[in-house]
């Protein structure tokens, strides 16, 4: 139950930092150019500068990296695999060979990269739920989407969609902490024995999960139809957004740093 303590991804901290009285909808923006950015990077400079800016915007929230960091577990099964499958079946040079599998030093560069790519995306999207409430999360993505309401669009739905999917997620890992806890208290063993026998033992733990999720969207689901939910027509906001000058200088610095490392590629290679 270790990977569960310290749980980060899909919280919110209030508090009153830079970041956090930022515009969502340039948060989102800033966002999508930082992964921009992250995705282009392929020298071995790009990965000193992202890390920075990472720092940086840590700083900015005033959110501490230790608990920052701490959402790397839920992804970090899928970084080890992805990095172990581009090791073992990337194309090139083999350097060791052992039956089907190979490892080339093409393969190690490409292992590595994207599971600092994965890592930074990571982190950087749990910058935006930790300094973001869901309710403005919302907001923003639906005026972000609004333009596309146009050709049937259902921008409002999506992002109510999007919302309520990572406000669930601390949720239902808090969830799945007490089912495990109560089934250890049965006397469940669940750290012993081979992956058969573990992912056995683990089908206690699902049946109940499953079940709470399901209940759980059924209760949220009458309560908004209690409270005469229709979707976005005629929907007001009680704080409505306000463009500022730090929201514009917070897009141009991300796009900055994308150019920025676009030209300086450019001019290395």
């Amino acid at each position: 139950m270790k990977f569960l303590e310290n749980m980060s991804f899909g919280q919110y901290v209030p508090s009153d930092s830079w970041l956090h009285r930022l515009d969502p909808r340039a948060k989102v923006c800033g966002l999508i150019l930082l992964l921009t950015g992250v995705f282009m990077a392929n020298r071995p400079y790009d990965w000193l500068i992202w890390p920075a800016v990472l720092i940086l915007c840590a700083r900015l929230a005033k959110t501490g990296l230790r608990f920052l960091f701490s959402s790397i577990r839920t992804v970090l099964f899928l970084i080890i695999i992805t990095s172990v499958l581009n090791l073992l079946f990337a194309q090139g040079e083999p350097i060791w060979e052992w039956g089907i599998f190979s490892v080339s030093r093409e393969g190690i560069e490409l292992a590595w990269t994207m599971a600092l790519r994965l890592v930074l995306l990571v982190l950087f999207a749990n910058l935006l739920t930790l300094t973001t409430s869901p309710m403005a999360l919302s907001d923003g993505l639906e005026r972000l989407f609004s333009p596309l309401k146009r050709v049937g669009f259902p921008a409002h739905e999506l992002a109510m969609m999007m919302t309520i999917a990572l406000r669930f997620i601390p949720t239902l890992l808090n969830e799945t902490d007490r089912v495990l806890k109560a089934q250890l208290a049965r006397g469940a063993d669940l750290d012993r024995g081979s992956i058969v026998k573990r992912m056995k033992a683990f089908i206690p733990v699902l049946v109940p999960l499953f079940v709470i999720v399901f209940q759980t969207a059924d209760d949220l689901a009458v309560a908004m139809e209690a409270r005469c939910y229709r979707g976005g027509e005629g929907r007001s906001r009680m704080k409505p957004f306000a463009w500022r000058f730090a929201d514009t200088a917070a897009l141009v610095f991300c796009f900055a740093l994308v150019v920025g490392q676009k030209l300086l590629n450019w001019y290395v290679g």
